[in-house]
């Protein structure tokens, strides 16, 4: 791995990890205003009591992604943060919100995507028939 390609790795990691932490940790406490919030997820139409799933699999998401091995585990995680960043853009989308409500899902998901394909040899999974 390049130096180059290490240094982009660890500045998605670690703005994802961030990212993930702080909405998650919102959404585990049911924060009423702001992104993710009670209000927000009332807005895109789901039940309050998702705000609690989704906190939890944030967290434990990063520190998947965070924690050295378990391969298969960090893939397991960053498929998660693509179906909830996914999910989450589609929903804005349907709800009629402007731009600014999909941005930040939107950056998540490009950092999920640059943090996963730039993840060093140690962190992937190898295949048998490689």
């Amino acid at each position: 791995m390049t130096k180059r390609n290490k240094i982009i790795y660890w500045i998605a990691t670690l703005w994802l990890a961030l990212g993930m932490v702080s909405t998650g940790g919102g959404q585990l406490f049911k924060m009423k205003a702001g992104q993710g919030g009670s209000d927000m997820i009332s807005h895109l139409g789901y039940p309050v009591y998702l705000l609690t799933l989704l906190g939890v699999w944030k967290i434990l998401g990063v520190a998947a992604v965070l924690i050295p091995k378990y391969p298969l585990l960090k893939e397991w995680a960053y498929a998660g943060f693509f179906f909830a960043m996914t999910g989450a853009i589609f929903s804005h989308i349907v709800a009629g919100d402007p731009l600014t409500g999909i941005l930040p899902a939107l950056l998540l998901l490009i950092l999920t995507a640059l943090s996963w394909y730039f993840r060093p040899a140690d962190r992937k999974i190898i295949l048998a028939n490689q």
